[in-house]
């Protein structure tokens, strides 16, 4: 087996010293909505991987949809990131910041009784997760045409904040059926105003959040997250090879950092005439795959040059020295997954790391 994986590559002006990345897992240890000493623990842990992309952090108080995540847009929330950064920077790492807002995958006991927002009125199905137990989704508010503006605004402010804890960059989650998704794909965006109807309108919210969050830090600290066939939070598209090639084409010249394509649909659909290898043609820049790799998979999807780099979400999160196991060829450890979401450091930051010989 070659050894592409393990070998350099510069993205956003920063020399990654391998091309693993570890994916962005929710795992619901923020309850005060501010990262931690734990959190910190956490990803430093973990920073052998090229490249760090945390969690999803919730841009305001409008994007939370589930208990306990963290925040990026106060400065209690700064404090807390400073030490997840520098924990990380201690260790040689790299680390974005995930920014996020669940737009419909929410609920109102998190807004104060009002509704979740959403490009359209549309109830998913399905049930949220809330600090009372499991409650159905509800039919989301229709965001106004004149209130898009504040969200693009409270991404920058995100962004400025990110910047401000010391991270080395943002990924802009628009994937995964959370709010930019729901604009972007037509299952969800029934709207007749410019950011609905056409391909150029539904990924207009994508692009104004793109040149915001870019203007404020720089497109070359900028990645977007897309899941192109993901059914996950009841999301659709009419013709998402359509669409998704338009996307990838219009970030394309935008000088960002990446493109990360959940290229699976983490609900097990199977999608076999969906071509990923279009996206890459179309955008011209650092792609990411992410997928259900093994390292075999892995190593091939980057000597083939069909990724630049590779994220892993369940093997980091089971194994914080994962790049090394890979370089060893040691056993891996089995994720515990009745400790993903919420609790203390079990199943956290006790999962094992191979002896030092």
């Amino acid at each position: 087996m070659s050894n592409e994986l393990f070998s350099s590559i510069e993205l956003g002006g920063q020399r990654l010293s391998n091309r693993m990345v570890m994916a962005p897992m929710t795992r619901n240890r923020a309850p005060d909505t501010v990262a931690n000493t734990m959190m910190a623990e956490y990803y430093a842990q973990r920073a052998g991987a090229g490249l760090i992309v945390t969690e999803g952090a919730q841009i305001s108080e409008q994007a939370v949809g589930y208990p306990a995540t963290p925040g990026i847009f106060n400065a209690e929330q700064v404090t807390g990131w400073k030490q997840v950064t520098e924990a990380v920077h201690a260790k040689g790492g790299h680390i974005f910041v995930q920014l996020w807002h669940c737009g419909r995958i929410s609920h109102p006991d998190f807004h104060g009784g009002e509704l979740p927002v959403a490009p359209s009125a549309i109830r998913p199905a399905g049930e949220a997760i809330t600090y009372e137990g499991m409650k159905a989704f509800v039919e989301p508010r229709a965001l106004e045409t004149s209130e898009i503006p504040d969200i693009v605004e409270s991404y920058r402010h995100a962004a400025a904040c990110a910047k401000e804890a010391g991270f080395d960059g943002v990924e802009i989650h628009a994937a995964n059926g959370y709010l930019i998704d729901q604009f972007i794909r037509d299952g969800s965006n029934q709207r007749t105003d410019r950011y609905g109807g056409s391909l150029e309108n539904r990924a207009r919210l994508l692009l104004e959040v793109v040149a915001a969050v870019g203007n404020e830090i720089g497109h070359h600290r900028v990645g977007v997250r897309i899941s192109p066939i993901n059914a996950f939070n009841d999301m659709s598209d009419s013709d998402p090879q359509a669409t998704f090639n338009y996307v990838s084409a219009k970030l394309s010249s935008l000088g960002l950092a990446f493109l990360h394509v959940v290229e699976v649909s983490m609900t097990g659909e199977a999608s076999s005439d969906f071509d990923t290898g279009q996206l890459r043609e179309r955008y011209d820049g650092i792609y990411i795959a992410n997928g259900g790799y093994d390292h075999a998979r892995a190593e091939q999807k980057v000597t083939s040059g069909a990724a630049d780099l590779v994220a892993f979400g369940i093997p980091f999160l089971a194994n914080p020295d994962l790049p090394e196991r890979f370089r060893r060829s040691a056993p891996l450890n089995q994720a515990d997954q009745s400790t993903f979401y919420g609790g203390d450091e079990h199943g956290y930051t006790d999962y094992p790391m191979l002896e030092i010989t």
